[in-house]
């Protein structure tokens, strides 16, 4: 099974120069699972990128990745 969790985790530290802010929580309703990504204030520009392009991006990965297991994921991205 795939930890989307940890996905997400991965993907923001990778990006980001602060890597030990990053924080991921997770929400599950009814097979919908929504992770809310933090990161360091000087990170969100990174995070998000322009015209909200990598932001766009991290969605599509996660998406792609719950889809394998059959569930639905919804990524807010939060100050």
């Amino acid at each position: 099974m795939v930890d989307l969790k940890e996905i997400l985790t991965d993907i923001a530290r990778a990006i980001v120069d602060h890597p030990d802010d990053v924080m991921v929580t997770e929400e599950e309703n009814n097979g919908d699972v929504t992770l809310t990504l933090g990161v360091h204030a000087d990170d969100m520009g990174m995070v998000i990128g322009r015209h909200g392009r990598i932001a766009k991006a991290i969605r599509s990965v996660m998406k792609a990745a719950a889809g394998t297991c059959g569930k639905k994921v919804n990524v807010e991205i939060t100050d």
